[in-house]
């Protein structure tokens, strides 16, 4: 019991789907200095290293006229043992009192941990199943097979004790590859999965069993962002419900997003409303090969015809002068071409690449005084290291060989043993876009 308080092994069904709280009761025996008010803050000060420490327990607690200070847990009853030679002195100076403690800790005293811990059979505690992803209000678990005759049990554990979540669910299998949503089972907490999700400034509603989302990409998704230049266009091509389309917006960057998933779709539209950034972000609903071919063109249209005007700076829009803030106001034209795409698609967007080819065909006179699009495409790898492997794929899907130097790989997360997500980037060669189709 040295530094923590612990539980002993408690046995309860596997597939039960309830806890007794009342087992996780458990009292301590300790040891307390009862002193006057008056002297708690001296023994406090003087005494500091023989106190009880412990995690979510107070030390000092009220006995009547008394206050009774915990002693650390070595502590004995007579003051001999457990106690340094400068509490010794000052209890027997002090004439203090050693009085007998019963210190009573309940369900809502133990961690997650702790719990799990308890109840989960042994030889299984190195690694107890007590991580999960946030989405909103939801916890989404991926418990391993040897969990799953405790998951009802584990669920109840984590919306016990993540006073936030409100739905724990756990994933019941494979990622579709076509959609990029999984089957889930609730396993404790309400079954709701309209969540609201904040992230890079910016709030998301979806739908969670309907779309794709990964709160552990928030870091990749603000990579790619800061890429991006207010008046440049990005070509979303699998935007999901917005996660990198939003925050791109209100950077006033042009974003054309795209997602082949009704719902993803749905959100999107929806996140661009939530986010005021109508004006930057125009949302489609297309499979992501024809969206390449066909936005390279509808972009040319728009830059044709639209313009973005700006508001004034709010301290001019506040004056008094309507021709001051009239003239503060700035347009931002839309370019012809896409600065960026972007292919969040790991399992398969390699496979896009093939799209590209003639994209700009004839139009090179677009390209004279600016740069060849940048593509950004994700993709797992088993390979270590996995630059020949991605080389390789690229080449077979876009037919064109790019040099080593020519692709910048960045690390995105590792998402099993042998298996790691990578943003592939790379400048889209001439002879692709500008060839025949």
């Amino acid at each position: 019991m040295e530094g923590e308080l612990r539980l002993d092994p408690i046995k309860m069904s596997p597939f039960s789907k309830a806890i007794d709280k009342n087992l996780f009761k458990k009292s301590f025996d300790l040891v307390a200095a009862r002193v006057l008010p008056q002297k708690v803050g001296i023994l406090n000060k003087i005494c500091r290293k023989d106190l009880l420490e412990l995690p979510r327990v107070k030390h000092v607690y009220q006995d009547e006229d008394r206050k009774l200070v915990l002693l650390n847990q070595k502590a004995t009853l007579d003051g001999t043992e457990g106690l340094s030679e400068t509490t010794k002195s000052f209890i027997k100076e002090n004439n203090v009192k050693l009085v007998p403690f019963k210190l009573t800790v309940d369900y809502d005293y133990w961690r997650a941990e702790d719990i799990l811990d308890a109840i989960l059979p042994p030889g299984q505690k190195e690694e107890h199943p007590s991580g999960f992803t946030a989405v909103g209000h939801i916890a989404h678990m991926n418990l391993r097979e040897e969990w799953l005759p405790y998951k009802y049990l584990i669920g109840q554990v984590i919306l016990d004790k993540n006073p936030s979540i409100k739905t724990v669910v756990n994933k019941t299998d494979s990622i579709d590859t076509k959609y990029r949503t999984f089957q889930m089972e609730v396993l404790a907490g309400d079954p709701n999965f309209m969540v609201v999700q904040s992230e890079s400034n910016c709030k998301f509603r979806f739908d969670f069993s309907k779309v794709y989302w990964n709160s552990r990409l928030s870091t990749e998704h603000d990579r790619l962002v800061s890429q991006f230049q207010e008046g440049e266009a990005v070509c979303d091509v699998m935007a999901g419900v917005g996660p990198f389309a939003c925050p791109a917006g209100k950077k006033r960057v042009i974003v054309f997003a795209n997602d082949l998933n009704p719902s993803s779709y749905e959100s999107l539209v929806d996140n661009v409303q939530i986010n005021k950034v109508g004006d930057f972000v125009k949302a489609y609903n297309q499979d992501g090969r024809h969206f390449i071919r066909s936005s390279a063109e509808e972009l040319l249209r728009f830059s044709k015809q639209e313009i973005i005007e700006l508001p004034p700076p709010k301290k001019l829009a506040k004056g008094n002068s309507k021709d001051t803030a009239s003239s503060s106001k700035r347009v931002i034209g839309i370019p012809p071409v896409f600065s960026h795409y972007v292919m969040n698609l790991p399992g398969s967007a390699l496979e896009f690449l093939d799209a590209f080819n003639g994209c700009y065909e004839g139009k090179e006179h677009l390209f004279e005084n600016r740069s060849l699009p940048k593509v950004h495409v994700h993709c797992f790898s088993r390979y270590d290291p996995p630059d020949e492997d991605i080389l390789n794929r690229i080449e077979a899907s876009m037919g064109y060989r790019l040099q080593p130097e020519e692709l910048s790989l960045h690390y995105v997360r590792k998402v099993a043993p042998k298996k790691d997500m990578y943003c592939c980037t790379f400048i889209l060669p001439k002879s692709v876009i500008f060839g025949k189709k």
